[in-house]
């Protein structure tokens, strides 16, 4: 007698039938085994694109001029904003997008806070360096000369390798009418529970401007455009 394996073994087998799936549960299917690698690819690519979207500045406003403001502590912002639509006011669109911008970088040198002040000279080297900057706005040129060593004169002239006065290479901001008749506004902030407010223009008449000195051959985008906005700001200036 056969036993129970043996004819479990050779028994009659039908095979199973194949279903066939509709077009929706086909893809219910392949969404069900596939959904993971298509949201992974989602994340990666949109990283991808953002990164690709900063790199070229897409969608971001680029200056045509640019200036440096080294001091003790940074600008109001209403102040700042305030500057950047004046001083735009007195030059031109040179990178033909429509529109004259000027951008103000802060560096807060002789700030009380050492982390502030190691920030500010890294980013200030780095502007430097990379001729970002044409124009300065100071409230201590004497200082920053004798650090930098970066200014030309007034005229566009440069000082001597290593001389380290500023005699010659900046303006008070009331000495440009130009300047002096901006309507910069008011600014106000908190400061520890404390409501600060003041004139702005009564904070610019405390500033310096100054020009970068180019002796490398290196100089800013545009340095044309730059000399003439340097010439409409200092305007009626005493030379």
């Amino acid at each position: 007698m056969a036993s129970e394996y043996l004819k479990w073994k050779y028994r009659d087998v039908k095979p199973r039938e194949t279903k066939e799936l509709t077009p929706a549960e086909k893809r219910k299917n392949w969404w069900h085994y596939h959904k993971w690698h298509i949201l992974t690819g989602v994340v990666l690519a949109a990283a991808l694109a953002s990164l690709i979207w900063q790199m070229l500045g897409v969608g971001k406003v680029k200056p045509d001029y640019q200036f440096a403001y080294v001091g003790t502590t940074a600008l109001p912002e209403e102040m700042v904003d305030a500057l950047e639509a004046g001083l735009a006011s007195l030059g031109e669109d040179l990178n033909g997008d429509g529109a004259a911008v000027v951008a103000i970088r802060q560096y807060p040198l002789y700030s009380t806070d050492p982390t502030t002040v190691i920030a500010a000279q890294t980013q200030l080297m780095s502007d430097l360096t990379e001729c970002e900057s044409f124009f300065f706005l100071l409230d201590d040129p004497e200082q920053f000369q004798l650090n930098f060593q970066s200014l030309a004169r007034v005229d566009g002239s440069l000082p001597e390798e290593g001389d380290t006065s500023a005699e010659g290479t900046y303006l008070l901001w009331n000495q440009c009418p130009a300047l002096a008749g901006l309507d910069l506004g008011r600014y106000s902030y908190s400061m520890l529970g404390e409501e600060i407010s003041g004139d702005c223009n009564e904070l610019a008449a405390g500033l310096a401007v100054a020009r970068r000195g180019f002796w490398t051959g290196k100089s800013v985008s545009h340095p044309e455009g730059c000399e003439a906005l340097w010439a409409a700001m200092t305007e009626g200036a005493p030379s």
